[in-house]
């Protein structure tokens, strides 16, 4: 019986992280993924679950994304 790989048959982590930024939704998803990206490594898709504002005085303040990451379980 030959011997599996150890990529063969992978297995990754999900993990929810919320950018915000004062400018659009896309630099608050950016914001989140740069972030992760510095503790977590090999991370592979990203998915945006959410998008909020924050409001003060009638005005938007910031722009929130809710960003699901996956990254590979290392053996």
């Amino acid at each position: 019986m030959a011997k599996k790989s150890k990529n063969e048959n992978p297995v990754y982590k999900i993990v929810e992280v919320v950018g915000s930024s004062p400018t659009s939704w896309e630099d608050a998803a950016r914001a989140a993924v740069e972030s992760a990206a510095k503790t977590l490594r090999d991370l592979r898709v990203a998915e945006i679950t959410k998008l909020d504002m924050k409001i003060d005085g009638g005005k938007v303040v910031a722009y929130r994304a809710r960003v699901s990451m996956s990254f590979k379980y290392e053996d």
